[in-house]
């Protein structure tokens, strides 16, 4: 899968997993919610009831003396009655800390309610219950509310992916037509660019004829072409490509592919500096070496002023190229270092050559530096 294609499908599993795994948590803390106090209500309840019938058995005693107060008494629930001062009148338990601004108030793991009786029966006005909350049925309700949450969880991922795959086809697709495309093409500029190139340097190195000018920009524009080719089939087969990594002499390779470019720096009557150690030797494989470097020298070359200096430095940890053309806005040094994207519309090229650049850089952990500044020039370093 592409860099582009991974971060589509990536923004849009985040959008999705966030929008659902929200709603979903949303609904799941209501239900949870609802619950919770669904149950305590109906524990809530048991405790009314319990005084309710406390109260009743006051009032049969308040009415008929000569029955005997049997102290309705049940298992696991306590109860205490006060007076109208809310003083201690008689009870199965003495509680502290009575909450008496409260109907139904919790201290711990334990449920109260105070009962206010009226009108008064022997004295006694308030009936206080308690009893152990029941954590067992909150228990089962968290359970059943976490194990709905990981199976919608698992669903909506399982879904979310397949709908994902849905979300980048078309662009893959796309992509694919694309590739298949630039792969045809480049297929077949390869023949007559090297027609031409090899043509080109056979007429210059045998005959002596005229139009030499017309001759160089020929040569220029089959070079641009066969750079652009060779970036093209790159980009096609980098994932597949067999690298032969061995030690390179960076140093001769960097003077072949500046005389590769001599006739583009010529053209533009550029003041080529050079600062090159001999004999640096670099563990890399050749083609992507050219790669890297050709697209620096070329954009700087492209992007720079005429008549103005291009200076190439390699040194035994880094190599450094700089020009002195239009620079290029901060804001946009991140963008140009992605596939496709540039800064300068008005410069040809198609966006790959920096991609290409940091493709390298990455697999062989470098470092890449780019600082510019607007209409002053830019500066390209790797270090290694």
């Amino acid at each position: 899968m592409l860099q582009s294609e991974k971060r589509s499908l990536f923004r849009f599993l985040a959008i999705y997993f966030v929008s659902t795994f929200s709603l979903f948590l949303l609904a799941t803390f209501i239900f949870y919610d609802f619950q919770k106090h669904h149950i305590l209500d109906t524990q809530k309840k048991e405790l009314f009831t319990h005084a309710n019938t406390i109260s009743k058995a006051l009032r049969q005693l308040n009415e008929t003396f000569s029955m005997p107060l049997v102290y309705p008494h049940k298992e696991f629930i306590n109860s205490a009655i006060f007076n109208i001062d809310k003083s201690y009148i008689f009870g199965t338990f003495q509680p502290k800390d009575i909450e008496w601004n409260k109907e139904y108030y919790q201290q711990g793991n334990q449920l109260f309610h105070i009962h206010t009786l009226y009108p008064y029966y022997l004295g006694a006005s308030y009936i206080l219950i308690s009893k152990a909350l029941d954590a067992k049925p909150m228990d089962n309700l968290l359970k059943v509310s976490l194990l709905f949450l990981m199976v919608a969880g698992i669903f909506f991922s399982v879904l979310g992916f397949f709908l994902g795959k849905l979300f980048i086809a078309p662009m893959k697709e796309s992509i694919q037509n694309i590739n298949s495309f630039i792969e045809d093409t480049t297929h077949e500029l390869n023949t007559p660019i090297s027609t031409i190139l090899t043509n080109i340097e056979l007429l210059d190195t045998l005959y002596e004829c005229e139009g030499k000018q017309e001759m160089r920009r020929i040569e220029i524009a089959s070079k641009t072409l066969s750079r652009l080719y060779e970036d093209l089939t790159y980009l096609k087969l980098n994932h597949n490509y067999h690298r032969e990594i061995k030690l390179l002499n960076f140093s001769e390779l960097l003077l072949e592919r500046i005389e590769f470019f001599s006739t583009l720096i010529e053209a533009k009557d550029l003041n080529l500096k050079p600062n090159i150690d001999k004999n640096i030797l670099l563990e890399i494989d050749k083609n992507d070496a050219i790669r890297m470097l050709d697209n620096l020298i070329s954009n700087a070359i492209k992007y720079n002023k005429k008549s103005a200096d291009l200076k190439i430095t390699l040194k035994a940890n880094f190599f450094l190229i700089e020009d002195f053309g239009l620079g290029i806005e901060e804001e946009n040094i991140q963008l140009i270092q992605q596939r496709f994207k540039r800064a300068n519309q008005s410069e040809g090229g198609f966006g790959i050559g920096l991609d290409i650049v940091g493709q390298v850089v990455a697999r062989y952990e470098f470092e890449f530096k780019i600082t510019s500044i607007l209409n002053q020039g830019t500066k390209v370093k790797i270090l290694w």
